[in-house]
């Protein structure tokens, strides 16, 4: 399946769950600040089995296709996490996640997982925006050793500031950065 059926396939699919929402006289605060009238809360895919399935068989499609080398998957906290977990699991990967701040007890992990240093990294994430969330992750990864392919995402509103930010984070150009579904 090509990208563009891909991407159609998914647009259906979180609409017929109801999870694309439009508020234009109330608009949503995203997380990065911005104020608008659309979410997608793909927090709802994971309650749709059959549509979860058929979105994360094509998820684990386009990590294999454009990042064969990946060892392992880090999700970002928190809406990353369970998408990065099945992910793994179709393809035989392990898997990880990365938090917004360390933890205040046990171990005081910012990252969770076995990760070792020079290990090939995937970060999944849900949505883009910003890129805020995956430039974050992508910078403690680096800083524990890690090489970051790059990012796949469930969704992106592919606006131009967040693709200018994840290319000067060095996350790859826009042909090879934030592959979605």
């Amino acid at each position: 399946m090509d990208n563009k059926t891909r991407e159609r396939a998914v647009a259906k699919d979180l609409l017929s769950i109801g999870a694309v929402f439009l508020r234009p006289e109330e608009p949503f605060i995203w997380a990065s600040g911005i104020k608008s009238p659309i979410y997608c809360d793909n927090r709802l895919i994971l309650t749709a089995p059959e549509i979860r399935d058929e979105i994360e068989k094509n998820l684990a499609d386009l990590i294999r296709e454009y990042y064969p080398g990946v060892e392992i998957l880090m999700g970002t906290a928190t809406a990353g996490i369970a998408h990065a977990a099945i992910a793994g699991y179709l393809l035989n990967l392990p898997m990880g996640y990365v938090r917004t701040g360390a933890k205040d007890h046990g171990r005081k992990n910012k990252i969770e997982g076995k990760l070792k240093p020079g290990q090939r990294v995937v970060i999944i994430e849900d949505l883009i925006s910003t890129g805020g969330s995956c430039i974050a992750a992508a910078d403690e990864l680096r800083e524990a050793g890690a090489d970051v392919l790059g990012v796949a995402s469930l969704f992106t509103y592919d606006l131009k500031d967040g693709l200018e930010r994840l290319d000067a984070a060095n996350l790859g150009k826009r042909e090879k950065l934030n592959r979605k579904i």
